[in-house]
């Protein structure tokens, strides 16, 4: 069973076993309702159903079944809220998931040459970034636009970039 992460538990709220979420999901109104299976990651994963939720300042405040408490809820501060891959949503076809694309090679257009390997994508307010891993250099910071990422093939594992001048 592969997990994902959609969000992390940053506190508790009140003593009725409400915790505080930053969402890293896209889809919150879709992962975060009342009867959503999620799952609190540890070493031992804990599955829980979510039993209430609300809005609160930059956060969703989640409870529990079973987890009406704070005694109970508060041993999973700082623990990461994951979903099943069953339960991830279909996307268009241009539409990629991060997992997706992290560990795709980057090919450079103009000479077929490997630039590195995404080793994370960083979230942006103008556009993500791919963070590309290279083999005795400094990190590539890929801005992920159309005239830069002009294919991306999962079945081959890569991408293809037109590398512009000023990103290295």
């Amino acid at each position: 069973m592969a997990l994902y992460k959609v969000g992390t538990i940053v506190n508790t709220h009140g003593i009725r076993g409400e915790v505080r979420v930053i969402a890293t999901t896209d889809f919150p109104e879709e992962r975060f309702t009342k009867g959503q299976s999620l799952v609190i990651a540890g070493k031992t994963p804990v599955e829980v159903t979510i039993q209430t939720v609300r809005p609160h300042k930059q956060f969703i405040l989640l409870s529990f079944k079973d987890l009406q408490n704070i005694n109970l809820i508060e041993q999973y501060k700082g623990r990461d809220l994951m979903v099943d891959e069953a339960q991830l949503t279909e996307l268009a076809d241009d539409e990629y998931y991060y997992h997706e694309i992290v560990g795709l090679d980057v090919i450079d257009n103009a000479d077929g040459s490997v630039l590195g390997q995404v080793s994370e994508i960083l979230e942006l307010p103008a556009n993500d970034v791919w963070v590309v891993k290279r083999a005795g250099k400094n990190p590539l910071y890929i801005p992920y636009i159309a005239d830069v990422v002009t294919e991306i093939d999962l079945e081959q594992g890569q991408a293809k970039i037109n590398f512009l001048e000023g990103l290295d």
